[in-house]
């Protein structure tokens, strides 16, 4: 078992699948959200969805860095990778403006006080005021807050959004063919609408970036922070602590900040894509829980996908994959490695998407594309070989 296995997490979720399956599809299946009718409107010509994400394990993370810096601030990134692990999803199937959010927050009030709700609260409005400027307009119609200290350790952030959707304007991956380029845009560097640096590491993964990084005292000084029948073995193995210091690009940071980034919005990019090149995109990925396998559960049918023209993994995930010694195998599936969302388009159409998402300050290109074959699979290509799903 790898050790991402041993700690209870799965990078496919293979049984939530399972459990699952016998469910409504929706309208389009290979769509990257479920899609329902217009229950609301009853309209044919529009649609439902309602989607549900949080910020998973990488709460855990915030309280290490909050209890050893004092920095509340750390809170808000948290309310940000609840939004943005919703909208970005949304986004994927062409979904960016007029939606509702109601939050669900669970805490073990032994641990987490009023002060760290008020931030996380506080703070998902903050983004919402922020995505505004963007034209992407959420609106928070407030939520579920709950005292379940025999339910969690320390806490939980997630989140609902909700939208009608014109059924002309939905992106639902049925397009995706052989022939098709897939332009990647980078999960990390600084986009214009960022603050800081963006290391890239996203929301998925949290659990082996926090045990294969940071060093056996976090178990002896926050036992709440991890499930106490884990074998010993697995918990905080790493050599780090949150605070040391590490140098990107020029500029020092630490290891704390680097797993903590934020998780990055494509949300003003795909906005400007969807309305000014809606008809270029075939299909939408973002590349979450799975990786760089993402793909494979939303093709339209038999074809192979080849990505040879990956980026360089950021230093978080060489950090982490240093710490763990995890294989490539392993790495690509529980990590973005590099981009995080995936535009399927017709050759001729790729640079004009790569020149929008570079205006944002974001690093674009072509990673890979999509080849006629008898059954579906996966290659990838890069330094470090040839890895087939």
């Amino acid at each position: 078992m790898s050790l991402y296995s041993q700690r209870g997490v799965s990078a496919q979720k293979e049984e939530v699948h399972a459990a699952t399956k016998h469910l409504d599809q929706g309208l389009f299946p290979n769509a990257f959200c479920k899609i329902y009718n217009d229950f609301l409107g009853n309209d044919n010509n529009w649609v439902n969805i309602m989607h549900a994400d949080g910020a998973g394990t990488k709460s855990i993370l915030a309280y290490l860095y909050w209890k050893e810096t004092g920095d509340i601030t750390v809170w808000k990134g948290i309310a940000q990778d609840a939004v943005v692990m919703n909208i970005d999803d949304l986004l994927c199937v062409g979904i960016y403006d007029n939606l509702l959010f109601s939050s669900t927050i669970d805490r073990n009030k032994q641990h987490i006080p009023g002060e760290v709700l008020e931030a996380i609260i506080n703070g998902t409005q903050q983004i919402f005021d922020w995505l505004k400027g963007f034209g992407v307009n959420i609106h928070y119609l407030g939520g579920e807050t709950a005292d379940v200290g025999d339910v969690v350790r320390t806490i939980a952030v997630n989140g609902t959004m909700t939208a009608r959707w014109p059924k002309a304007k939905l992106v639902t991956n049925d397009r995706i063919q052989p022939g098709d380029v897939i332009v990647g845009l980078s999960s990390s560097g600084q986009a214009t609408y960022e603050s800081e640096y963006n290391s890239g590491i996203g929301s998925n993964g949290l659990t082996s970036a926090r045990h294969d990084v940071l060093n056996k005292s976090y178990a002896t000084e926050y036992p709440q922070t991890f499930e106490p029948y884990l074998n010993e073995g697995v918990v905080y193995i790493g050599k780090h602590g949150l605070k040391d210091v590490i140098e990107v690009d020029g500029v020092k940071t630490n290891i704390g900040k680097l797993i903590l980034s934020p998780t990055r919005t494509y949300a003003p990019v795909i906005k400007k894509l969807l309305e000014e090149k809606f008809e270029d995109i075939h299909g939408l990925i973002h590349c979450s829980g799975g990786g760089q396998t993402k793909c494979m559960k939303y093709l339209p049918g038999n074809m192979r996908i080849v990505k040879d023209n990956l980026f360089e993994p950021p230093v978080i995930f060489n950090i982490i994959q240093q710490a763990s010694r995890a294989s490539y195998n392993e790495m690509y599936q529980v990590f973005n490695m590099g981009h995080r969302l995936e535009i399927f388009t017709p050759q001729d159409k790729a640079e004009d998407i790569i020149s929008i998402a570079t205006a944002f300050g974001i690093e674009a290109k072509v990673v890979g594309r999509a080849e006629a074959l008898n059954k579906k699979e996966l290659i990838l290509r890069g330094n470090f070989g040839e890895i087939t799903f």
